[in-house]
Order: structure tokens, then C-alpha cells, then sequence
């Protein structure tokens, strides 16, 4: 794990290539991910099963074989030991409770002209959501997925998961369960997305596709937006940690190979005031890398995708923090909070040396599907809002009318819309 020092006369060079670390090439994967996407969107059902045994490693005969049962969510469920079943149903109140605090509200008012003017929010009809399932299967994302659609009243849910061999993890079947989820597809990649964005014979077409993925998946959904809606297009997971000496080197160590240990290409990186403080995680690296089950993945992502910066103070350490603008911020110093407001750009905020990120990913209550690569700058985390849609409301008394209809002809004649003009000036005459 390499470290940098903002003092070095090559800084700015090695930490703008932290920054630029999203510029993953989509270039080289949308031919392929469009030809799946054109092969679903003409073979349908039957080109489905075809690609499923191309790349899921097993061979289904019919569509409907790829219908997870709802039975087998049950079953799963109930069959899971009690402490799984209760870490499972805490999860869910926990975030549940916490996306039904802000659920977009309809509301109108009247203007000084006694017009009234609102926004109507409706939930979709439809929504898809896709669950990852090849190096590791993550019922957590189906929960942090599945009850905002929910909470906002989303008609039906559709759900699409890999299943490698044809298997699907008992506890995600789990977790479906627990969501009440009705459709669910063994079904993954641009295969999936292609599915839910334009339809099947089986399969029908959603309005909104939510979850993340790998590079197919999200070159697959940067393809098909516009024909539905998308949450965002996430990339590899990542975490930055913003720390001093009066956090435990051991403690911080450990969760920078949080995200290390999910992905080859998951981004890490401490940036903190203290020299020796950065020795002191990556000594800890090394030796807890060893410990890890996921040791070979989580060594890759550290040797080729960490950094620990060391910087003058933590003015400039937040504000290389937000240059990096990361999915999942931790501020692991004892003031956390005098910070807070100086953070501009994280997908989520980790306050306090009790805050892991991990808590954040399972059952703190706030989703974690959240932006990655830079887009925290521009996009927010998954929430109620991305399974609604706003619509205007106008309406107009005569008098209210009245009030403001010639600026309207003036500005439509400036434009050269005769008949914009036109249809406010017949309901004076009127």
C-alpha cells in the first residue's frame, strides 16, 4: 500500500490519478454489452436461456426455469438459525424506519395571485432491481433495494440475480422473503438489464432498473437509460478515511480492507496528519491480511488500488477528501462532527471512532447503494425518491390569469410561437 506525502514534489500527479480512478473504459465492453442487449431485445425468452448458458455455467430448458419459487424464499427463511433470522429482521425495521422518515410528500400552494401551483409524487408502476451475485452473494443489497421501492408504494418489484450453477443463496432467497418479493428471475449482467429494461415474452418491461454491478452491468444500464430510469452507474466499491492519532491504527486498517476484500478493482484510502500513524495502518495491512478469507482478492486490491496520504493538517485533509469525493467517508478523529459540514462531496458520512462502515452496509439504516468514483459530486445515495416521480401542478383563476397572461404573449411573440401567444390571448378576449 503505497503512501504519499502532500509534501513530495510528485503529489499532485500520483493523487490525480486517485482522483481519476472512475475513468474505468467503458469503450471496450459496449460493443459486447450492446450486442447482449440486442439479442435479448429481439430473441427475447429464448435468447435469455441461451445467454444464461453462455455465461451462468448452467443450462436452463425453459423460461421457466428461470423463476426463483417463491416457495424457496420461504423455505429459506425459515430455515435460516435464529441469529441470522433476528440479524435479518433488524436490518429490515432499522432501514425501513429510516427511508420511511422522507417520503416525498404532494403539496400546493396558492401564488400572491391566489393561482395554485404543487408537484403530485407517484411511485412507478414497475421497478427492477438487480441483486450482484458472482464472487459473493449480498442479501443485504436486496434489502437496501427492495424497501425503499416499498416504502414509496412501487407497484411490483421484479427481481434479477446471477445464479452461478443455477443456485441461488439461501440467504438472499432469505431476505426476498422477508421483502415480499413475488417475481424473481435467475438472471444477471447485461442479460438482466436488457431483460427488465425492454421485456420478455415472461418478463415484463420495468420503469426504473436500481442496484450495482460489474462493468456489464453498469455499461448496460448507461445503455438502456432513457428507455427507463436508473438509480446511477456505480462502479467498484471504495472507502476513504479521514483519521489522526487519536484513532486506532488497527481499527482503521481493518476497515480499509473492508472494501479491499470485496472487489480486485475496490478502491482504499486513509488520509491523515500523522506519519506515524499512517506506518502504524500499514503495518496493521500486512497482518491482517493474512487472517482474511478473502485474502487473495483483498491483497490485489491493496497493491494496486490504496493509498494512504500524509498531510500537513486536517484542513487539507478534508480537502483532499473531497477532491476524491468517495462512496463511503469515515472521520475516525474525537471531534468528527466539527467537520461535517466542511464535507462536500461523500456518498456517506461515517462520524466517530464507533462508526465503522460496515454498520452502514448492513443495518445502520441509511442505503448503501451509493455513488462511486467521483459521481458523489453529483449524484446522492439510493432512497425513496429514485422509486417516485414528480409531476407539476398548475391551476389558474381567471383573475390569477389575468395577473400575468400579457408578460406570457410577450415572451411567446419573442419566441415566435404565434399559437403559444395566441391561446392566452383568445381567453382575454373571452
Amino acid at each position: 500500500m503505497k503512501i504519499l506525502n502532500t509534501k513530495d514534489e510528485n503529489f499532485k500527479t500520483e493523487f490525480d490519478k486517485l482522483v481519476h480512478r472512475s475513468d474505468m473504459d467503458m469503450s471496450a465492453v459496449t460493443p459486447v454489452v450492446l450486442n447482449i442487449i440486442n439479442e435479448v431485445k429481439s430473441g427475447k425468452d429464448d435468447m435469455l436461456l441461451a445467454q444464461v448458458a453462455r455465461f451462468d455455467k448452467w443450462t436452463p430448458r425453459h423460461i421457466d426455469d428461470l423463476k426463483i419459487s417463491i416457495n424457496d424464499m420461504k423455505k429459506a427463511y425459515e430455515s435460516l438459525n435464529d441469529e441470522l433470522k433476528n440479524a435479518l429482521n433488524l436490518a429490515y425495521d432499522r432501514i425501513k424506519a429510516y427511508h420511511a422518515l422522507k417520503v416525498p410528500q404532494t403539496w400546493t400552494q396558492k401564488d400572491e395571485l391566489g393561482n395554485v401551483l404543487g408537484a403530485k409524487y407517484t411511485p412507478v408502476d414497475r421497478a427492477g432491481l438487480y441483486i450482484p451475485g458472482g464472487k459473493a452473494a449480498y442479501p443485504s443489497s436486496l434489502l437496501m433495494n427492495a424497501i425503499p421501492a416499498l416504502v414509496a408504494g412501487v407497484g411490483e418489484i421484479v427481481v434479477c440475480t446471477p445464479a452461478i450453477g443455477g443456485v441461488v443463496n439461501e440467504l438472499l432467497l432469505a431476505a426476498m422473503h422477508l421483502c415480499d418479493i413475488k417475481t424473481a428471475y435467475k438472471l444477471g449482467g447485461a442479460s438482466a438489464v436488457a431483460a427488465m429494461a425492454y421485456g420478455t415474452q415472461s418478463i415484463q418491461k420495468v420503469d426504473v432498473i436500481t442496484g450495482p454491478g460489474n462493468i456489464y452491468v453498469a455499461t448496460a444500464k448507461k445503455l438502456v437509460f432513457g428507455d427507463v430510469n436508473i438509480d446511477m452507474i456505480a462502479g467498484p466499491s471504495e472507502i476513504g478515511v479521514i483519521a489522526d492519532d487519536s484513532a486506532n491504527a488497527r481499527h482503521i486498517a481493518v476497515d480499509l480492507l473492508s472494501q479491499a476484500e470485496h472487489d480486485e478493482l475496490a478502491s482504499s484510502y486513509l488520509i491523515t496528519p500523522s506519519e506515524n500513524f499512517a506506518n502504524e495502518v500499514q503495518k496493521h495491512i500486512q497482518s491482517e491480511l493474512k487472517t482474511l478469507e478473502r485474502e487473495t482478492i483483498a491483497r490485489k486490491s491493496i497493491d494496486d488500488k490504496a493509498a494512504i496520504v500524509v498531510c500537513k493538517n486536517m484542513n487539507e485533509c478534508v480537502n483532499l477528501m473531497n477532491e476524491l469525493a468517495v462512496e463511503h467517508l469515515e472521520i475516525a478523529v474525537d471531534d468528527a462532527h466539527k467537520y461535517l459540514d466542511d464535507i462536500r462531496h461523500a456518498g456517506a458520512v461515517f462520524l466517530g471512532h464507533f462508526t465503522p462502515e460496515a454498520m452502514g452496509d448492513y443495518l445502520a439504516g441509511p442505503n448503501h447503494t451509493l455513488p462511486t468514483g467521483g459521481s458523489a459530486r453529483f449524484y446522492s445515495p439510493l432512497g425513496v425518491e429514485n422509486f417516485m416521480k414528480k409531476s407539476s401542478i398548475i391551476s389558474m383563476n381567471e383573475s390569477g390569469f389575468l395577473g400575468v397572461a400579457k408578460e406570457c404573449i410577450a415572451l411567446a411573440k419573442a419566441e415566435g410561437l404565434t399559437a403559444h401567444a395566441r391561446s392566452v390571448e383568445v381567453r382575454i378576449k373571452a
